[in-house]
């Protein structure tokens, strides 16, 4: 492990008392909708959009019904609680992107919020042919697994040591997929360090810096915002997130020191 990844560290007691932002961030996203509704709309593909630990469908819903609004044919991962990969939910995750790509006749994209993302880059090594895109929300891919206030919960419920959860049949979790892939990431993310959360830079893949809480990240205004305009790019035709005019004053440049 390198210098830089050994001085990877948990994010701070005072980081993880801010995570109590995601609740007023909800209400930004509720009072922030008529201007999202200005996002663009879709074309219609699938979408599949995976849970964070220990947690369901229910905490991405308002991210799924905005989506849906947008157009999109979106899906929950509908296997309950995330409890880590146990026995059989990869290949549940692998046959409903199966059975959404024959439904739709078109590939999927995926949307992962924290271990959510990790599932999410795995399957697109797993299904190249199926996986349109792929777009992670503060998950930790990049480094030391120990660097996250969530590892030891992770052990617990998964009954799997956590650096398991870095290394796959298909390669390391931190190597990109093979289709165009956007990390969405906060620094002052209470679970993740962000440095965790960051893709490496290449053509088809990117970083976008939001200024949010971890368990926020599905419905932060912003987030939502970023993920409609990443989905909507057409199929084969993906560019790298502009952040001209006012998006410069709400995303940042992620690389700067």
């Amino acid at each position: 492990m390198s210098a830089a990844a050994q001085a990877l560290r948990p994010p701070s007691r005072l980081l993880m008392l801010m995570e109590g932002r995601a609740l007023p961030e909800f209400g930004a996203f509720l009072g922030a909708l008529p201007l999202l509704n200005l996002a663009p709309h879709g074309d219609g593909h699938p979408v599949l959009v995976l849970p964070g630990l220990v947690t369901s469908d229910r905490t991405t819903m308002p991210l799924r019904a905005f989506l849906a609004s947008r157009g999109y044919g979106v899906s929950g991962w509908n296997q309950g609680r995330n409890f880590g990969p146990r026995a059989g939910v990869e290949r549940r995750m692998v046959d409903q992107v199966k059975r959404l790509a024959d439904r739709h006749g078109r590939s999927v994209s995926l949307v992962g919020w924290s271990l959510g993302g990790l599932y999410a880059r795995q399957l697109a090594k797993m299904l190249p042919q199926e996986v349109r895109a792929i777009i992670t929300l503060g998950s930790p891919f990049a480094g030391d697994p120990k660097a996250t206030n969530a590892w030891r919960l992770y052990e617990f419920v998964s009954g799997q040591k956590v650096e398991e959860a870095q290394n796959h049949a298909t390669g390391p979790v931190s190597e990109p997929p093979p289709a165009p892939t956007t990390a969405i990431y906060s620094r002052t993310d209470g679970i993740c360090d962000w440095r965790l959360c960051v893709e490496k830079d290449g053509p088809l893949t990117e970083s976008i810096e939001v200024r949010a809480s971890h368990c926020g990240l599905a419905h932060h205004p912003a987030v939502v915002y970023a993920i409609a305009d990443r989905l909507a790019q057409r199929e084969g035709a993906w560019k790298k997130f502009e952040r001209a005019g006012w998006r410069a004053a709400v995303y940042r440049e992620p690389h700067r020191p």
